[in-house]
């Protein structure tokens, strides 16, 4: 009696190959335009020279407020010319994620098209139809720190979702992705809602409010519960993930 032929093993499709080498491609691309990002607004706030010699010839006189500590003052003067330094390039990479809501649509990935929406629009709303229009926004020091958060969670989010295409989950990118955004959605979220705010007229009469400052005034406002629904799910993703009480170099909850 012959021995039984072995099961026939299931390939993906062909298609189905060449979406996750585009999506692999897509994560590695975004990691190194953020990886950029964050490396050229360091070395801005780094450089004590900076805001005598702004890139692009961006100069404007810097308002330094009286509540800041004197010591604090130059770096001050750094984040507020950061937009001279990153804005358009920050804009440029930033773009490139309305690609995720096609990836959406075609089916590439599995997320929510409405959220994948919104936050992609959210964001193409900041660079260019605030940080590049308003003075007052380019000039906020928030901005660094806007740019800052975003740089660094993206870094850690591409690099996270490339790596688990290919089976490659270092358990530090883990903890990384799944803990860093106790500090980042804050300051992320928070640094946006403050540099719409310093766009925002400062008369109260309605005739000085038209839609573009009610959409400004609306996402202001609106931050704070967004950040909420925000933090409480990724909250119970790193539950799912870890559980309760894990640090640094702890491995993940076996599936």
């Amino acid at each position: 009696m012959s021995s039984p032929s072995p099961a026939p093993t299931s390939r993906p499709p062909a298609s189905k190959k060449k979406a996750k080498a585009y999506l692999v491609a897509y994560n590695l691309l975004s990691a190194a335009g953020w990886s950029y990002i964050l490396y050229i607004t360091l070395a801005h706030l780094s450089n004590s020279a900076a805001p005598q010699s702004l890139i692009q010839g961006f100069v404007r006189p810097i308002y330094v407020p009286s509540y800041v500590p004197a010591a604090l003052v130059p770096l001050y003067k750094r984040a507020s010319t950061t937009y001279a330094a990153v804005g358009r390039d920050t804009a440029y990479v930033q773009s490139a994620a309305a690609l995720e809501v096609l990836h959406v649509l075609f089916g590439f990935v599995r997320s929510p098209l409405p959220t994948t929406a919104m936050q992609v629009a959210s964001r193409l709303y900041l660079v260019w139809g605030i940080a590049d229009k308003y003075p007052a926004a380019q000039a906020s020091p928030l901005y660094a720190s806007m740019v800052l958060s975003w740089a660094v969670t993206e870094v850690i989010r591409y690099t996270f979702y490339a790596g688990s295409l290919v089976g490659a989950e270092p358990s530090f990118l883990v903890w990384l992705r799944y803990t860093t955004f106790y500090v980042l959605y804050p300051t992320g979220a928070g640094s946006e809602a403050f540099v719409c705010l310093t766009t925002l007229p400062v008369r109260t009469s309605v005739q000085h409010w038209d839609v573009g400052s009610l959409i400004r005034g609306l996402l202001f406002v609106t931050w704070l519960p967004g950040l909420y629904v925000m933090y409480t799910y990724m909250i119970k993703q790193r539950r799912k993930i870890y559980g309760t009480g894990r640090t640094l170099g702890a491995k993940p909850k076996s599936s």
